[in-house]
Formats: structure tokens, sequence, C-alpha cells
């Protein structure tokens, strides 16, 4: 019995000190609530999980980018990030912009990735994307 024990110890053990080195992959994420991106990038960054954006990060998932360590993220070729302004659905369903949400959506982005949207006017209702070699200048390849 004191064996199995051991065994399952050690199994928790090294269990916990792999999660450290796991990885989450973005590919195709066009975001949502931001509430929702906060806790979940929150959890991720507790973790210590790193990062791959591997595709299109829109809206709320760009969150990723001010919650998550910078040397916890890497780009690929395909990397896309979308962002655009914060907004609420209103009775009839159209959209309403959110000016405060707007704002503390911006203020959560690291300097470069905010130099960037302001040289493009600021978050805006339009999707505004960055990529390649913008996007490649900001965060490490991955490998």
């Amino acid at each position: 019995m004191k064996f199995v024990t051991i065994l399952l110890a050690a199994g928790l053990l090294l269990a916990g000190v792999g999660a450290s080195h796991a990885v989450v992959r973005i590919a195709d994420d066009r975001g949502g609530r931001i509430g929702n991106y906060v806790t979940k990038f929150q959890r991720l960054r507790s973790s210590g999980q790193s990062v791959i954006i591997d595709g299109l990060c829109a809206s709320a998932c760009t969150l990723v980018l001010g919650t998550v360590p910078h040397d916890k993220i890497c780009v690929t070729s395909r990397a896309t990030l979308g962002f655009h302004a914060a907004y609420d659905f209103g009775s009839n369903g159209r959209t309403i912009a959110n000016p405060e949400a707007t704002m503390m959506l911006y203020s959560m982005y690291p300097a470069p990735v905010k130099q960037w949207i302001a040289a493009r006017g600021g978050l805006a209702p339009q999707m505004i994307f960055l990529r390649g070699k913008q996007l490649e200048a900001m965060y490490r390849p991955c490998y």
C-alpha cells in the first residue's frame, strides 16, 4: 500500500511539472464576451502555459496579448490578429458602441500593439488586422 501511495504522489508531482510546459494553440478564434476571455487568459497565465497563435485570433481573443506574458507567446506565419471597438447588442439586436469597454480593451494591450492600433485610427467598428512582418516584429516566431 505504501508503494502505491508513493507512485501516486510521484505521478501527481510529475503531472504538475509537465503542466507548465504545455502549449495552447489559437487557430480560429473569432472572440466573444470580453469577461470570458479575461478569465480564460488569466487562468492560462497562472498555469504557466505557452501560447502559439497559428491562425485567426480576433476581437476579445486578442486580450491574450495583454494577459499572457510576452515571452510565453509566439506567432506562426499564419497568425492574424483582428481588432475592433467593443460593442453591446441593443434590444433590437443591433450593435451599440461601448466606449468604456473599448477603452478597457485598449488599455490591456502592450505598448507596441497600442501604437500599431493608434497609427490606424484607433479601435473602430471595422476590424483591422495585424499580421505578417508587422506582427513578427512584435512577437517571436514559433519554432
